[in-house]
Parts: structure tokens; C-alpha cells; sequence
């Protein structure tokens, strides 16, 4: 079990913009502890054994979900799952009476995924308990970017200095924004790479450079993260096809060994194989992507441990 010499710098975790170098360090750190206590024959400590726990989940989750439940229990909370589609949200109780009943039944921590930007921030503001944002539509998705930054420091012993390349459908994406904000923070170098339709206006006023050719991004990078072409929030058509997008930004075998130099696959899930990346890739010596799984209930438990330190 961590012993406890630091503290985060915030009560939340509503998005990396608000944690400093310092903070993200004390959470690998404590990760690093936790997956030791994941190796071990029993997996579980009693550090949260006084805590309820609330997962409150407005958009559909699995791998996040899950992987939120399990570091919970791990660390001996109990634990309330709350599906909003069968709740009372649907009849129309709006956001902050729906946590507040919740809270009326001493609930001391919420997860909550939203469609919305923001909504954790807001929630923050007008309900007494921490809030962990674990999606906040295509804001921030902190942990994510905390779990794919680990992996990278796993990978190569340092974040700082190496070369992150971010490839798909950027706009639509919280793992791209938290990623961004996370590795600069480190001191990793980052550029994005996709259709310039899928590529916000705005990316250069976060220090990132655009590369619009997969080959010369993958080239240029140590890490390549494939992200997930976001359909389900595309109102409209950003590229003729999936077909073409594939052609064009998909990562098959061929491709990964033309490169010059050995480089590092990850990808935050779900993964569309044959669209952004092929299954000989993704199941490929060069891929961390069930390491990224792995670390995500370890950095989970770190965030949730030192949450609670602040209370």
C-alpha cells in the first residue's frame, strides 16, 4: 500500500488541464505500487473499505466501466452502478437531482461519463462529493490519458523527449485533447495526423504540429496512437468512406514494417479492425494496447486512493 508523503494539487478530477507535472508523477508512482498489488495471488487491499463509491455512466461503457468497478473493488470500496437509461433521467430529473439522490444514500465518490462537455465541471460546482470524469463528450478523458502516458514511461522508461504521433479522427476525440495536455506536461513532443476534416481549426494553439501523411508521421514518431473513427458522433459525412479513410490512415503490417525504426502501437478502444488498424498490427509484438487495458485499472486505483487522501 502507497505510503502517502504527497497530496494532489485538486479535489477532482474533472481533466488533465488541472493537474500539474507533479500530480501526474505521484499518480504513476502510486500506480506503480497498485500494479504490484494486481501481480500478487490476492488482489486487493482494504484502503477504501469506508468509501461508497457511485459509477454513474450516461453513455454507454464497457472497457471504462469495467475497468473503473474492478479497480474500486480492488481497493475494497463498495460500489454502486448507475445506468442512466434506466433511471430516472429519462422522466426528465435533471443532472444535479439525480446525484444528489444518490448522494442522500452517502455515496462519498462519483464516476460519471456524460455526452456532455462540462458536465463534470458543472457537477463540481453544485454537489457536495469528488467528482472523477471518466468522459465528458468530446472534452477530456483524463485517465485514458493518464493509463496511455504510463504505458508510454513503461514502454521506454521516460515520457520526456520521445515523439507521440495521434492518428485518426482527432476532432470528435477526449483521448486526443486529455493525450495532448497530458504528454506536453511530460515533456513529450506531439503531432496530430488525419483528414484535415477531422482535425480541429484551433490544434496549433495547443503547441501541436499537423502532418497530414500517415507514412511521414509514422516516420517521424516513437508512439502511434490509433484512435477510433468516432461515428456515433458525426452528424455529418468527413470522409467519402470508411474504405477510403482505410487506404488512406489505416495501419496494416506492410506499412508498420517499411518504417525505418521499430515504433510503438497503442490504441484506446474500441478498436475498428481493418478501418484505423488491421488485427495483424494490433495483436503485433509492437503493440501495448492489453498493456493500456492492464494499466488502466492500476492508474484508476492510484486517482481513486489519492482522491480520497483529499477528503
Amino acid at each position: 500500500m502507497p505510503t502517502e508523503t504527497h497530496q494532489l494539487s485538486t479535489p477532482h478530477l474533472l481533466g488533465i488541464k488541472d493537474l500539474n507535472e507533479q500530480d501526474i508523477q505521484l499518480i504513476f508512482e502510486t500506480a506503480d505500487t497498485f500494479k504490484d498489488v494486481l501481480n500478487r495471488p490476492i488482489k486487493k487491499v482494504p484502503s477504501l473499505r469506508d468509501l461508497t463509491i457511485a459509477n454513474i455512466f450516461f453513455e454507454n461503457s464497457t472497457r471504462t466501466r469495467l475497468s473503473f468497478e474492478l479497480a474500486e473493488k480492488r481497493l475494497s470500496a463498495d460500489v454502486v452502478n448507475f445506468a442512466a437509461s434506466s433511471s430516472s433521467v429519462s422522466k426528465g430529473e435533471t443532472l444535479v437531482d439525480t446525484v444528489n439522490n444518490i448522494l442522500a444514500m452517502k455515496v462519498d465518490m462519483v464516476v460519471m461519463r456524460h455526452p456532455y462537455a462540462g458536465a463534470g465541471i458543472f457537477l463540481s460546482k453544485h454537489v457536495k462529493a469528488q467528482i472523477v470524469n471518466a468522459g465528458d463528450g468530446a472534452h477530456e478523458h483524463p485517465t485514458q490519458a493518464l493509463l496511455d502516458a504510463f504505458s508510454i514511461r513503461e514502454r521506454y522508461g521516460d515520457v520526456a523527449g520521445k515523439r507521440i504521433a495521434i492518428i485518426g479522427d482527432i476532432l470528435h476525440s477526449r483521448v486526443a485533447l486529455s493525450n495532448i495536455l497530458c504528454l506536453q506536461k511530460l515533456g513529450a513532443e506531439v503531432r496530430v495526423c488525419g483528414p484535415a476534416t477531422l482535425i480541429p481549426k484551433h490544434i496549433a494553439s495547443l503547441g501541436v504540429k499537423t502532418e497530414s501523411n500517415l507514412i511521414k508521421a509514422l516516420e517521424w514518431c516513437d508512439v502511434a496512437n490509433m484512435l477510433r473513427i468516432q461515428l456515433e458522433r458525426q452528424d455529418i459525412n468527413y470522409f467519402p468512406s470508411l474504405r477510403e479513410y482505410a487506404m488512406l490512415y489505416g495501419l496494416n503490417k506492410s506499412i508498420l514494417d517499411a518504417l525505418p525504426k521499430q515504433i510503438t502501437i497503442m490504441h484506446p478502444g474500441p478498436i475498428n479492425r481493418g478501418v484505423e488498424i488491421t488485427s495483424d498490427v494490433a495483436d503485433s509484438q509492437h503493440s501495448i494496447i492489453l498493456n493500456q487495458v492492464e494499466n488502466g485499472v492500476a492508474i484508476r486505483m492510484a486517482v481513486l486512493y489519492l482522491l480520497a487522501g483529499k477528503r
